[in-house]
């Protein structure tokens, strides 16, 4: 039975967090951005989930006062499908909720319905579209909220 295990991401766990990324998004983010992300970006947070110590998925939120965004949640593709990505983003909704967020939101591809699909399980909804959003190919974005208070 594989042990999988949810942490603060360090510094350290960037190189494995990029593997993660680029498997996972058209225009991944950069060593930079995550660098500054943990180190300059003070309403950043971000975790790791691994599997049996490997890293297979990450996500982030910006907390700010009691308004949360998930900037990214990504999970290695060939370990989607087993609830990982159910398991890591409740993680960060029942963070935020200790963190006293009353709102969270995120942006979704019009065409990622898995991950819409996700979203609904945890009581978000569309509340609007942000058009050509997405730089690779302009795709619109949906934006979702939920209220956790």
């Amino acid at each position: 039975m594989a042990i999988v295990t949810i942490r603060k991401m360090e510094l350290s766990d960037i190189l494995q967090v990029l593997d993660v990324e680029r498997a996972s998004f058209a225009t991944p983010w950069t060593t930079d951005i995550f660098y500054q992300e943990l180190i300059d970006n003070k309403h950043a947070h971000y975790f790791v989930m691994e599997l049996d110590g490997v890293i297979v998925g990450y996500i982030g939120i910006w907390i700010v006062i009691d308004d949360a965004q998930i900037t990214n949640v990504a999970i290695l593709p060939s370990y989607r499908g087993n609830k990982l990505g159910e398991k890591l983003f409740g993680y960060a909704v029942q963070y935020a909720v200790e963190m006293g967020v009353k709102r969270l939101s995120l942006e979704v591809r019009e065409s990622n319905y898995p991950a819409q699909g996700l979203y609904k399980k945890f009581g978000l909804v569309p509340g609007g579209i942000r058009k050509n959003y997405y730089t690779d190919n302009q795709e619109d974005a949906i934006v979702m909220w939920v209220n956790l208070i």
